[in-house]
C-alpha cells in the first residue's frame, strides 16, 4: 500500500477536480539541475528517488532527487477552509475558545455566519487540518518533464481550459486540443512574480508531472465504513 501525503491546490483547481476536469498537475523541481541534465534511473538510484545525471560544475555527475510522491500513493487535498471555533467559561472566570470539527470550504461555500456562541476562522491551505480533507487522489504517474514540452492534451488534464472563462465556454484559445496558451496563464499564475524568470513559463524548468484519479478516503476504506 502506498504512503498518504498532502498536496495543495487553490479554489480554481479544487473546483476543477470536483468537477472531473483536472487529473494532472505540474510543480517546479527545485535545487541545481545541470543544463544537459538527463533523467532516468540506475542501478545507483534509491528507492523513491529519480536519478539526474549531467554536468556539475564542469564535471559529470549523477545526483538524486526525491521523488514528490510514488504511483499507487494517495494524496490528500489542503485546501483553504473556514473552520468553526466556540468559546467556554471556565470556572477560574477566562473564557477560552476552541477549534470544532466542522468546516466549510472556501472553494465552493459561501462564506459561513457566525452564531452568538461561536464563530468562523478561515485557515489557509497550508494550515489545513488533515481531519478537514474531503479529496482523496490516487497517483497513477510520476515522471519528469520540461514544463513547455505540455502537449494540449496534458493542458486539458491540467484544467487548463476550466482557468480559463473563455476557453470554458468557448474553447477560443485553440491549438493542440485545449492550447497550451491557457496553460501557460496558468502555470504563470502560480509562481511568486519574485520567481517567475526562475521558475514561470518562459524559463521552461524541469517539473514533477503527477496524474491522478479520485478515490476514497483510504482512512475509511480500512475502518470499514
Amino acid at each position: 500500500m502506498g504512503k498518504e501525503l498532502p498536496i495543495l491546490f487553490n479554489a480554481d483547481m479544487v473546483r476543477a477536480i470536483l468537477d472531473d476536469v483536472k487529473s494532472c498537475t505540474r510543480r517546479a523541481i527545485k535545487g541545481e539541475i545541470p543544463n544537459d541534465a538527463r533523467w532516468g534511473y540506475t542501478m545507483f538510484t534509491p528507492k523513491g528517488y529519480i536519478s539526474c545525471r549531467g554536468t556539475y560544475k564542469g564535471e559529470p555527475a549523477e545526483k538524486f532527487f526525491k521523488l514528490p510522491c510514488e504511483k499507487g500513493d494517495v494524496l490528500y487535498v489542503r485546501e483553504t477552509v473556514w473552520q468553526m471555533t466556540a468559546h467556554s467559561l471556565e470556572v477560574d472566570g477566562e473564557t477560552r475558545g476552541y477549534f470544532l470539527p466542522n468546516f466549510r470550504y472556501a472553494a465552493t461555500d459561501t462564506k459561513p455566519e457566525v452564531g452568538w456562541n461561536y464563530s468562523w476562522v478561515k485557515r489557509p491551505s497550508i494550515h489545513m487540518p488533515k481531519i478537514a480533507a474531503r479529496i482523496f487522489l490516487k497517483v497513477t504517474d510520476v515522471r519528469v518533464e520540461r514544463l513547455r514540452d505540455i502537449t494540449g492534451e496534458q493542458a486539458e488534464k491540467e484544467g487548463a481550459q476550466y482557468y480559463c472563462p473563455k476557453c470554458k465556454q468557448y474553447n477560443i484559445c485553440g491549438g493542440n486540443g485545449i492550447g497550451k496558451s491557457c496553460f501557460k496563464k496558468l502555470w504563470n499564475s502560480t509562481v511568486d512574480k519574485k520567481q517567475l524568470e526562475q521558475y514561470g513559463w518562459y524559463a521552461n524548468p524541469w517539473v514533477w508531472v503527477i496524474e491522478f484519479e479520485q478515490c476514497e478516503n483510504p482512512e475509511k476504506k480500512q475502518g470499514g465504513e
